[in-house]
């Protein structure tokens, strides 16, 4: 059964910090719904109401443009351990960039990571947990070093470059409000 929370307990503090992988959904009002999966050492529980997630250059930006529409965002976890749990966050979001104000209060709670891009940081409206018994039980083998080690071998300029061609609008064309240090560069010359 169900049941749902006003803020995060011990225990759902404890299946977000120990979750191999989470997903993320944000939706415009219109256009496609975004649903991504996040791993890594790469998820915070900041209070009982306030969660934060470090987010990493990758092929698309669809959460910071939807969030530039509408604030909405749900994360879930799901047990893949022998103890079954689905656990839902639901919130308003909003994501901190390098340069921002509360860049490096919250990067502090991160471990330093190749081609971080921004942060989101998700106040929390309310928390659902359900059963999980139709997820399947599995063991972590190991998390994947591919991301890391292809943005570690890009320089600052290339992962500028990068960014300025696959994260500046998402895939309905809506703008994803990542500041560009490439366009930063041509505004000031």
């Amino acid at each position: 059964m169900a049941e749902f929370f006003s803020e995060l307990t011990e225990s759902h503090k404890n299946a977000l910090e120990t979750a191999p992988v989470f997903f993320v959904a944000t939706a415009p009002s219109e256009g496609r719904i975004n649903l991504s999966p996040k791993g890594m050492d790469s998820l915070r529980v900041l209070s009982p109401s306030q969660i934060a997630y470090l987010d990493l250059t990758g092929s698309g930006n669809e959460t910071a443009a939807h969030l530039m529409e509408n604030e909405r965002i749900t994360l879930m976890v799901c047990s893949f351990t022998r103890t079954a749990l689905i656990l839902r966050v639901y919130g308003k979001a909003k994501n901190v960039q390098p340069g921002d104000e509360e860049w490096d209060a919250l990067l502090a709670h991160f471990p330093a990571m190749a081609g971080t891009r921004q942060i989101f940081v998700i106040d929390i409206e309310s928390v659902q947990t359900s059963c999980g018994y139709a997820v399947p039980q599995m063991e972590m083998v190991a998390e994947r070093q591919t991301l890391l080690k292809w943005a570690k071998g890009q320089s600052d300029e290339g992962l500028a470059e990068y960014r300025s061609r696959k994260n500046m609008v998402s895939i309905d064309g809506r703008p994803t409000g990542l500041y560009s240090p490439l366009n930063q560069k041509e505004e000031t010359q």
